[in-house]
């Protein structure tokens, strides 16, 4: 588990810079003589390179090496972040900051590709619970600490605290990591690459600014368009392209297609998370940043809670009916978030947020591991690279999809000037049921979908009948409980 391990720290620095910027966004803005909303392109810088980049990360592992490149993206990564916290100009803070994007488009799928290439199957649900803990984790601490480290060091101090973590990081990579490389290269696809750059920044940035004011109602639509464009421009040229830079032909895989379009959608309440949880403590409950990261810090000790029971869940159930059943509980778990208020008991917040932290746990580990299951090693490193791109367009969708039911539950409130708990309540509600519906998706599995790598007990008849042995009186049984003819 040592792979896994190094490379789950390296996506935990990744993720932490990513979510705590934006609770020190008001001391840089004073700090550079720039208002609050135009250094917003901090962030969408961050996106840019993200955008960019993350479809080109499996042909670049593929064609120099899986432990070159992940090195070298955490290296990027720490040069961008001793940049960032170094600026003395808007200006040169957005160009770090897209320093800094590049590295870690390219450090999260060649992460996730160096430990599949690694693990193997029997071992991937285990080496995929540390994998999902980074992206639990990395939001809900970003603004305890990134108030604290603003509040009594500097603001430049959320940034340098990522060379340490990458200086040791590299280290290990270059001890432990073996560099795996493909032998026969196709030349890269120069025109899916500018497609679906141009497709996935419109979208990210228009979902990101959807609702929340930061462009005006034209921008966010002519981003929306653009992005759509080019998205049925890359399906055309993809369709006649031997060697497509995002082959689509992966969603022929049904593990594959369950795996990336149900948790896209399951993702989608969970990108909303950081967002509106945040925001309804602070200007709903009056909290401070440090404050209301304290309580929403829970949910990380349930994710890591759910690191240790998820294989034993998933190997007595199986994908299928954990996936469909999680999903529902879930997605309510997150709609009941919107009910909470300030007179309501701090523990039952923090219980209800525990629960929350391992039901999503779990999901994340049941349906990152899936959609993995049955990919061909050879088609491995695209496989990381359209999932890791799925992903970042759904949890942009989800903040846009937050936004955007907030924004108009305002307006239909009046438009006063205080917000309050209840005017949240809405926007929860349909993210949650955004990632409830993801159980739909999730239906068309079979009850042997991913069995190989769960270990789920249905999986040793099916082999013995493929392998024409006779079934023995219990397989019968064991096939009727878990839903099969």
């Amino acid at each position: 588990m040592l792979i896994p391990l190094i490379v789950a720290c390296a996506l935990f620095m990744e993720n932490l810079d990513s979510s705590v910027l934006a609770t020190a966004l008001p001391s840089i803005a004073t700090s550079l003589g720039e208002s609050p909303l135009r250094l917003n392109l901090a962030i969408t810088s961050y996106l840019f390179s993200l955008a960019v980049f993350i479809p080109v990360s499996g042909w670049v592992a593929d064609r120099f090496g899986a432990r070159t490149v992940f090195r070298g993206a955490i290296a990027v990564f720490i040069i961008g972040s001793l940049l960032c916290g170094m600026t003395d100009s808007f200006w040169t803070l957005v160009g770090a900051r897209v320093l800094q994007g590049l590295g870690g488009a390219m450090m999260v799928p060649v992460g996730r590709l160096i430990m599949l290439r690694a693990v193997p199957k029997a071992e991937l649900v285990r080496a995929m619970t540390w994998l999902t803990v980074p992206a639990l984790i990395g939001p809900v601490m970003g603004p305890p600490v990134g108030g604290f480290l603003t509040t009594y060091l500097s603001w430049r101090w959320i940034f340098w605290i990522n060379l340490p973590i990458g200086l040791v990081g590299i280290l290990l990579v270059t001890l432990f990591i073996p560099n795996v490389r493909e032998q026969r290269m196709p030349p890269l696809d120069v025109r899916g690459f500018a497609l679906s750059a141009t497709a996935l920044t419109g979208l990210m940035f228009g979902f990101e600014t959807l609702g929340r004011g930061l462009l005006p109602n034209a921008a966010v639509a002519t981003l929306l368009i653009v992005g759509a464009i080019a998205s049925a421009g890359y399906f055309y040229h993809a369709r006649r392209h031997p060697h497509p830079l995002v082959d689509l032909n992966l969603l022929r895989i049904p593990t594959f297609r369950a795996g990336v379009l149900g948790g896209s959608l399951f993702r989608i309440g969970i990108g909303a998370l950081p967002f509106l949880l945040p925001l309804m403590l602070q200007l709903g409950f009056g909290l401070s940043a440090f404050h209301s990261g304290s309580i929403t810090f829970i949910s990380a000790a349930g994710a890591m809670t759910m690191k240790m029971i998820a294989r034993p869940i998933l190997r007595r159930f199986g994908f299928r009916r954990v996936l469909i059943c999680n999903a529902v509980i879930s997605g309510g778990t997150v709609a009941i978030y919107g009910l909470f208020r300030p007179e309501d008991s701090y523990l039952l917040i923090m219980g209800l947020l525990f629960f929350g932290g391992i039901a999503r746990s779990l999901q994340f580990t049941s349906v990152n591991t899936l959609a993995v299951a049955d990919i061909p090693p050879e088609q491995m490193s695209r496989a990381t690279s359209f999932s890791s791109m799925m992903q970042q367009l759904s949890l942009s969708f989800g903040v846009g999809l937050g936004a955007l039911t907030l924004h108009i539950t305002l307006m239909m409130a009046g438009g006063g000037d205080r917000i309050l708990p209840a005017d949240f309540t809405p926007a929860f509600a349909v993210v949650g049921l955004a990632s409830a519906l993801s159980a739909l998706i999730f239906l068309a599995l079979t009850g042997e979908a991913g069995a190989e790598v769960s270990g789920h007990r249905l999986f040793a008849p099916t082999q013995r009948l493929r392998q024409g042995e006779p079934l023995t009186p219990d397989d019968a049984d064991r096939a009727r409980q878990a839903g099969e003819d």
